[in-house]
């Protein structure tokens, strides 16, 4: 009887595992999405699946590992990171960053002089997203303007990010890529991880694909942007998530802020919605006030590559999913429903409103 019942458990895992495959087969085709990887984690059991195709249009099948864009999930990599240099002593959160670094971009902006790692961590600069396109030609010497004044309200920044990264890597002498490979990449054993690309991501790489369904131009990203360029894969992405989480490589006053609320996320010119009641943001990723209980999320986008994770922590559950398609946002409420169950889960909608 001893031995049959862990027998049991597993068949019966097995079955959950293989319906739910089903479902997600199901729901890739119904968004017109051509490939995700999915990771959910309860307690000490993790789960993967590996479904579609890296490209449209022809047999490559998405691997545990096939490599995708992680489009603004880097930026919890890059939060996590400016927290363990804040542990060492290099960074304080509520110290001006031009004290630190003159940033050129903001050098003729006077109310820049106000906007610290905490603020920017938060989305709370008064930034823009983007002064203009970040892969454009003129990108990186455009003058960036506040939009709001720091600390008034909340502002997704991917400018913001990047004035940070470029404060970190003035501060260490080193690029973020280094940075990331040292304090993130390499303790967690995040192999397929890089913020560069690599000549060995050219075998398993995905291709995005827009709202139709069709390849598009591949971007190969050959400098490091925290905000947007990160390659990865979703089991690479899930040790760190389930670092982030339990705050493992940081201080315990340090890991609390991640889980405490450093504004109220309400968004510059929008109008309060039932929404914003839910959502708070904190030093680097977003909170929500499930009906399954708190959750801490972020999203990714870079237009043909989207993924999303939302964490449980009392409930040691969470999920995660990459995608490389213009469509995968839109699996995200039947996604979480399929895992965490009925219930309100507040960020989509959220984000829906933005």
């Amino acid at each position: 009887m001893r031995l049959f019942l862990p027998l049991l458990l597993l068949l019966l895992a097995g079955r959950a595992a293989t319906a739910q495959q089903a479902n997600l087969i199901a729901l890739l085709k119904k968004e017109n999405v051509p490939g995700m990887q999915l990771v959910y984690t309860k307690g000490s059991t993790v789960t993967t699946y590996n479904l579609g195709l890296r490209r449209a249009g022809t047999t490559q099948a998405v691997t545990a590992n096939s490599v995708f864009q992680a489009a603004s999930l880097g930026k919890v990599i890059l939060a996590y990171t400016a927290l363990r240099l804040h542990d060492r002593g290099l960074l304080d959160l509520d110290k001006p960053l031009l004290t630190y670094y003159p940033y050129p971009r903001l050098l003729h902006e006077p109310r820049a002089d106000n906007i610290t790692a905490r603020l920017v961590l938060a989305h709370a600069a008064g930034l823009p997203n983007w002064a203009e396109h970040p892969l454009g030609p003129t990108w990186k010497t455009s003058a960036l303007h506040l939009k709001y004044a720091p600390d008034s309200c909340w502002n997704y920044s991917g400018e913001g990010y990047v004035f940070l990264q470029k404060t970190l890597e003035h501060l260490t002498g080193k690029s973020f890529e280094v940075l990331a490979q040292q304090e993130v990449f390499g303790p967690l054993r995040m192999a397929s991880s890089s913020f560069i690309w690599r000549a060995a991501f050219a075998a398993v790489a995905c291709a995005g694909h827009d709202e139709k369904g069709q390849p598009t131009t591949s971007h190969k990203f050959t400098e490091p942007y925290g905000a947007y360029s990160l390659l990865t894969t979703a089991t690479d992405y899930n040790r760190f998530l389930q670092a982030l989480v339990a705050g493992r490589g940081l201080k315990p006053a340090t890991a609390r802020l991640l889980a405490t609320p450093a504004n109220a996320a309400n968004r510059c010119g929008v109008p309060t919605t039932p929404a914003d009641a839910a959502i708070d943001w904190a030093c680097g990723v977003g909170l929500a006030a499930t009906s399954q209980g708190p959750a801490r999320w972020h999203w990714g986008d870079n237009g043909d590559f989207k993924g999303f994770f939302l964490a449980l922590p009392g409930k040691k559950e969470s999920l995660l999913f990459l995608t490389n398609s213009a469509n995968g946002l839109k699996l995200t409420d039947e996604v979480l429903q399929l895992f965490f169950g009925p219930g309100q889960y507040w960020a989509t909608q959220w984000l829906a409103e933005e």
